[in-house]
């Protein structure tokens, strides 16, 4: 059944249906969820945002890998941050923990959007001449390929009264249509705003900074424990191949495509969340020394099973009968084989 919702076209079918009603079976039952796994959704919560911060700015480009973020964000020295990728870390977390202190107050305005770019863009002294403010130039949405050079996706809204027009007409949209599904409006509304680019730069990352707090404003609490961005990053090919697809159409373009992707890259991490969990509550089960050697692999990611055993203490035999056993647990996951053999966190 083909629908019309803002200026697109939808076909709302069985599957769309489906994947709507597994998000929201999984919300109904959230609060119930979260009185009983406290404890476990801070540390939840932590390593969230670290995966949200290293793989929202790695998709833009960043080589920071999720360590290296932890890092940085354990002891953020503003005098330090000299390199771009270091700039739009801490400009990133800064922006997503004020969405998670502040979404319920947080409006869907102009302002507001220039302001949470402001801070995106905070440390950037490159983004300096534009941070908070709709572009002065063109734009293009362009992908970087693997041998460093950018291939463009689609040309977007142009500079001036067509972007400002745009942004208001979505804004307006989005904050008087009280019919279209909760879900359907926050996909459509971060399809929107990175296809209009409204701003000069950093529109990728904010429109997924924006897709978490328009789901934290309609309910959607479980968001925060668990990485959108990171599900984004390891579906990039096809999170740029849908874009581009819908894009094509432009004006009045038909975004079923994008609006499948975006429900299942959510459906997917519920799922995740669950597994994580549900490995918590294993963990709480486990010996002293099975939680020391998890707790050292946590924090230690890539070690190896020798690493293990000279740090703790423990013997090598016992390391090497343990590991299996936390991995069968899906606790940590194995990477490699012989001597190069190490262990992340699952």
């Amino acid at each position: 059944m083909e629908n019309k919702v803002y200026t697109f076209s939808l076909n709302i079918d069985w599957e769309l249906i489906r994947l709507i009603s597994q998000i929201d079976r999984f919300d109904a039952s959230w609060t119930t969820i979260e009185k009983k796994e406290g404890q476990s959704l801070k540390q939840l919560k932590t390593i969230a945002t670290v995966r949200s911060v290293g793989a929202s700015t790695r998709i833009e480009g960043s080589k920071m890998s999720d360590e290296e973020v932890e890092v940085l964000l354990k002891e953020i020295d503003i005098t330090k941050i000299v390199d771009r990728d270091s700039q739009e870390v801490v400009g990133y977390f800064e922006t997503l923990d004020l969405i998670s202190e502040s979404h319920e107050e947080m409006s869907i305005t102009e302002s507001n959007l220039k302001n949470l770019h402001n801070i995106l863009m905070k440390y950037s002294k490159k983004d300096e001449w534009h941070k908070g403010d709709y572009k002065q130039h063109s734009n293009a949405v362009e992908a970087k390929l693997p041998d460093g050079t950018r291939q463009i996706i689609f040309q977007t809204t142009e500079a001036g009264f067509p972007t400002q027009d745009a942004m208001r007409f979505l804004i307006d949209w989005y904050e008087n249509d009280n019919e279209t599904h909760p879900l359907v409006k926050c996909a459509l509304f971060a399809y929107e705003f990175v296809s209009i680019h409204p701003f000069q730069d950093g529109n990728g990352r904010l429109s997924r900074l924006l897709s978490t707090l328009l789901l934290l404003k309609h309910g959607y609490k479980w968001i925060q424990y668990v990485s959108f961005e990171h599900e984004i990053e390891s579906r990039k090919t096809e999170y740029y191949r849908v874009l581009r697809s819908c894009q094509a159409q432009r004006p009045n373009e038909d975004v079923t495509d994008w609006i499948r992707f975006f429900f299942d890259a959510l459906g997917n991490i519920q799922t995740q969340l669950m597994i994580k969990l549900e490995s918590k509550g294993v963990e709480t089960r486990l010996s002293p020394r099975e939680k020391s050697m998890l707790t050292f692999i946590e924090n230690n990611s890539g070690c190896k099973s020798g690493d293990i055993a000279k740090k703790l203490g423990i013997p090598s035999p016992t390391v090497k009968r343990i590991l299996p056993e936390l991995i069968d647990k899906n606790l940590i996951e194995k990477f490699g084989t012989g001597p190069g053999t190490n262990y992340s966190i699952k």
